[in-house]
């Protein structure tokens, strides 16, 4: 049918399992914004949601680590972290098989990409999840880039492969939702976790808004990790949505540091 909705939004565990530490007024207006997104992708009827995330070493590592991938399943499993420390309870999220088939053979045709039957999620999709589908009632069809295990997925690859959803997601009859997961800057598990580069975060939600593709596609690693740490490597997420969104232009809902989050959580969107 069609691509119906794309957006981004983050996925750091705090906003769920820390909470109760943060500034209560920013805190509720990021809850607020992703109530909204939720919102939005009921309303424009999707009928299965794809979530592009940074996947964190729970499923994939370093003796099997593909630049791209995506669920084959019927249901997934989550959270892979203790329940009482993300702050989000045990699930099953429906899949849906046939349509990941689907989706993966017309992927195919011009990304590289694994598929995988057996996916726990972690907290970069088990967040978004627990706002934008609390009642569980959407299929889900997971995807990772590797933004973690160097070498990284090069940066025009997580835009072809955004290219690559988009064709796939226009070829199947269902309407589909596709939501990335991640970033901006931040240093997580080290001692600077906390720290965000507010200035830099502002900069690339202006390319990703302008829908950019040389200004998105010019960072480099070393840069990104020296302005925005490991973190920032999860900006291959938010290219890939830019991509699957063709051009179209973009509107940040929401984006305030958060320390005790340890980012700048964002919620974005563009339209189709």
């Amino acid at each position: 049918m069609a691509l119906v909705y794309a957006g981004v939004c983050s996925h750091a565990p705090g906003i769920t399992g820390r909470a109760d530490q943060a500034d209560p007024d920013v805190r509720d207006g990021l809850y607020a914004a992703f109530h909204r997104m939720r919102e939005d992708i009921e309303a424009s009827g999707a009928e299965a949601l794809i979530v592009v995330a940074a996947e964190h070493f729970a499923n994939f590592f370093m003796d099997n680590m593909p630049s791209f991938a995506i669920g084959l399943a019927d249901f997934y499993d989550g959270p892979i972290e203790d329940a009482q420390w993300l702050g989000i309870d045990k699930f099953c999220a429906p899949g849906n098989r046939d349509l990941s088939q689907r989706i993966i053979v017309e992927v195919m045709q011009t990304s590289d990409v694994a598929y995988a039957e057996e996916w726990k999620f972690d907290h970069g999709i088990a967040v978004p999840l627990h706002f934008l589908t609390p009642s569980f009632d959407m299929p889900i069809i997971p995807a990772n880039i590797n933004c973690q295990g160097p070498p990284l997925t090069p940066l025009h690859r997580s835009w072809a492969f955004g290219e690559s959803l988009r064709r796939a997601a226009d070829a199947v009859p269902e309407k589909i939702a596709i939501v990335g997961t991640g970033g901006i800057s931040h240093w997580p598990a080290t001692p600077d976790s906390g720290k965000i580069n507010e200035a830099w975060d502002r900069d690339f939600l202006d390319r990703w808004c302008r829908n950019d593709r040389d200004a998105l596609l010019a960072y480099d690693d070393l840069t990104v990790y020296a302005d925005a740490g490991q973190g920032g490597f999860e900006i291959r997420t938010f290219i890939c949505i830019s991509a699957a969104a063709a051009g179209a232009p973009g509107t940040v809902h929401f984006c305030e540091p958060i320390p005790i989050f340890a980012v700048s959580c964002t919620i974005a969107s563009y339209d189709l």
